[in-house]
């Protein structure tokens, strides 16, 4: 961990950066807007251009020796993640980085009813989305099995934090579903995947992959209705699924099509992560005190 290279670095990268760099480590962040590298620099991270949709950007991207955690998403349409084929070829013969941490998404599981979800389970993604993320695991772990990188995949819920509230639509009175039929979800704050993900770079193996979330299963409506309730907001309208698929996006319909209770276990034991917000109470108490302030 004394030289990280940030694939990806917004949010989850820039609080992994600070943690990074509260360690002493060197960290480097992937940039293609000069702007944006200019924001990171100013924060102490340094910044290498490049383009991971354009591969002729990326001849020098300091791979070599280095941990890196990738977390750009995949690009949009298609099955396919194009982004961590250009990753893959620009750390070439002699590049290779020492580990990888890949951040995806639990949503490779698709619909698993009230049974819960451990890294055994098999994929089963149920959208173009999550099929482009299964892709990348296994386009991954592939490469890293080939060239000797440790490849470690974390499977990671909704995240929330400062920032990261539906604040918006809140204020908008976008709907929810009822209650009675409102999916079970999962979550994990901001703050509490960065260190995830430091965790597994220091003792992940390769080919490890671990569930990330902070164990207390809830509905999304639950999940507004709470941020609501701390912010002192009407409660969202709720709605049928019928009427759902009536009024709301085509985007947040799929939020609401799956059901997953995500066991932490394995994250907890193998990589000794002790929460600091296991549950949303104390993290939206956390992340409404960071936005006020």
């Amino acid at each position: 961990m004394d030289n990280v290279l940030i694939i990806g670095c917004g949010d989850i990268g820039r609080r992994v950066a600070r943690l990074v760099r509260e360690r002493g480590g060197r960290v480097t962040a992937l940039v293609r807007n000069p702007a944006r590298g200019e924001e990171l620099e100013q924060l102490g991270i340094a910044t290498t251009a490049g383009d991971l949709d354009r591969p002729e950007t990326l001849a020098g991207l300091p791979t070599r020796g280095t941990t890196v955690c990738y977390l750009a998403p995949p690009p949009g349409g298609g099955f396919t993640d194009p982004r961590v084929r250009t990753f893959c070829a620009a750390a070439g013969a002699g590049l290779e980085p020492t580990k990888v941490v890949y951040v995806s998404t639990s949503g490779v599981y698709g619909d698993c009813g009230d049974l819960p979800v451990t890294e055994e389970t098999p994929v089963n993604p149920q959208t173009a989305r999550a099929r482009r993320r299964v892709d990348a695991e296994t386009t991954l772990l592939a490469w890293g099995a080939e060239r000797g990188v440790a490849v470690v995949i974390l499977r990671v819920t909704g995240i929330y934090g400062p920032g990261r509230l539906p604040l918006e639509r809140l204020r908008r009175g976008h709907p929810v579903l009822r209650p009675e039929e409102a999916p079970v979800t999962n979550r994990i704050h901001a703050d509490d995947l960065a260190r995830v993900c430091l965790a597994a770079a220091d003792k992940g193996v390769a080919g490890e992959i671990f569930n990330v979330s902070d164990g207390h299963p809830g509905t999304m409506t639950e999940y507004f209705n709470a941020v609501a309730d701390a912010l002192g907001l009407p409660r969202p309208p709720q709605v049928s699924w019928e009427e759902a698929q009536q009024v709301m996006e085509p985007l947040m319909l799929t939020y609401f099509q799956e059901r997953r209770r995500l066991d932490n276990r394995k994250m907890r034991e193998r990589l000794g992560i002790e929460l600091r917000y296991p549950t949303l109470t104390e993290g939206l108490r956390a992340s409404l005190g960071e936005e006020k302030g």
